[in-house]
């Protein structure tokens, strides 16, 4: 984490956890905002999400009533026959949301996972785009 980072506490009731259990509650789930960079041009607009740890099947991209939501778990492997003296963070939790422009289709999103870094691609909508008018002389 970075000076960029922010930290916020997961919505209990969003998460299954036995009452009464002091360990889960000295653990309670964390979800972390991760750094997002947004590039807008003419066609659309491209968006960089910073996801250490995270993989395809612990990811989810989604759209719903003009938002869009991103929510990954990273996942830290232990190394076999080794144990865990001190975890900070043993899952991170990241999730972020963004209202949509009516502009862009989000219908044609593209979404990449490489490296770690989720890039996302949001067309804009075809009526929406700056197009060139042909002025005539009579």
């Amino acid at each position: 984490m970075n000076e960029f980072s922010q930290v916020v506490e997961r919505d209990p009731s969003a998460v299954a956890q036995p009452r009464g259990d002091k360990a889960t509650q000295a653990t309670r789930p964390v979800t972390l905002l991760p750094a997002v960079d947004i590039v807008e041009d003419s066609s659309g607009v491209t968006l960089w999400a910073d996801l250490p740890g995270v993989t395809r099947d612990k990811l989810q991209v989604s759209v719903h009533d003009g938002s869009l939501h991103i929510e990954a778990e990273a996942v830290v492997p232990t190394p076999t026959g080794l144990r865990v003296q001190h975890a900070e963070m043993r899952q991170p939790h990241f999730a972020r949301a963004f209202a949509l422009s009516p502009d862009l289709d989000s219908t044609q999103i593209g979404a990449q996972l490489q490296d770690g870094v989720l890039k996302l691609t949001i067309p804009r909508r075809e009526e929406a785009r700056p197009r060139r008018i042909t002025v005539n002389v009579t």
